[in-house]
């Protein structure tokens, strides 16, 4: 019992990769958790409530809504480590294309995807090197748009001694889920490189000019891949946790 204890306490579980370092509001799942336990002991799963929280963000926001699939099982193990398979941000088209493929995820799917960015938040770490010393020929990249470029760098200066939290959404309609995701990167203006590269790759661009000139198309394709995408990794022989913070003893 001690050392499971232990085991507990030190293990660095998925939420603490550095991915997720920037993602709170985790007690938002824990009060559901409890609740439901409170209502339906042992039934809902915290990978469950995950799910259909993500597509109440999206609805609450102004996005699309779609039927959650439910059933899922929570694993009996989580590690940081684990996080080293999403995507980074500074994967290429044919990189990203590849890692939504190991998934069973297609093109479509991973601009689609992508749109979930319209309610992001970056820290600079995650897109400094495209501000500074980008290259030998170029201190900014040069796909960047030159005026959101010297904003992101009097944002993020380099190096930023003052403010640990910088940052910049993703989009500038940050609490509305809408398609200006997909014209900020038409314009330049995409945070991440690998944001930017789904408009300079002939595979991506038409999707992401079909999203940007309507919204009802990419609200569709947006439900229907957050379908697929709930159906990835999902475990058959988990548990219902009873804390989400925790496996079961």
């Amino acid at each position: 019992m001690h050392q499971y204890c232990w085991i507990q306490l030190t293990n660095k579980a998925e939420k603490d990769g550095p991915p997720n370092l920037s993602v709170h509001s985790f007690y938002v799942i824990d009060d559901a958790k409890a609740k439901l336990e409170k209502a339906y002991p042992h039934i809902v799963s915290c990978a469950d409530i995950i799910a259909i929280a993500a597509r109440d963000v999206v609805t609450l926001s102004g996005g699309s809504s779609w039927e959650v699939l439910k059933g899922r099982k929570d694993g009996r193990i989580s590690k940081a480590s684990d996080t080293i398979n999403l995507p980074a941000p500074t994967l290429n088209v044919t990189q990203l294309i590849q890692s939504f493929a190991k998934r069973g995820l297609s093109i479509k799917d991973l601009v689609t995807l992508s749109g979930g960015h319209t309610l992001g938040f970056s820290h600079c770490s995650s897109f400094q090197s495209r501000i500074h010393n980008f290259s030998f020929l170029h201190d900014i990249d040069p796909t960047l748009n030159i005026k959101f470029a010297l904003e992101l760098k009097n944002k993020c200066p380099n190096p930023n001694t003052t403010n640990p939290n910088a940052g910049e959404f993703l989009d500038s309609t940050a609490s509305v889920f809408d398609n200006d995701y997909y014209t900020q990167i038409l314009g330049g203006k995409g945070l991440f490189s690998s944001d930017q590269s789904l408009a300079s790759d002939s595979r991506t661009r038409w999707i992401v000019e079909a999203f940007a000139k309507d919204p009802s198309v990419f609200f569709k394709e947006f439900a229907d891949s957050m379908l697929k995408l709930g159906n990835v990794g999902v475990l058959e022989n988990g548990e219902v946790r009873l804390n989400c913070k925790i496996v079961n003893s």
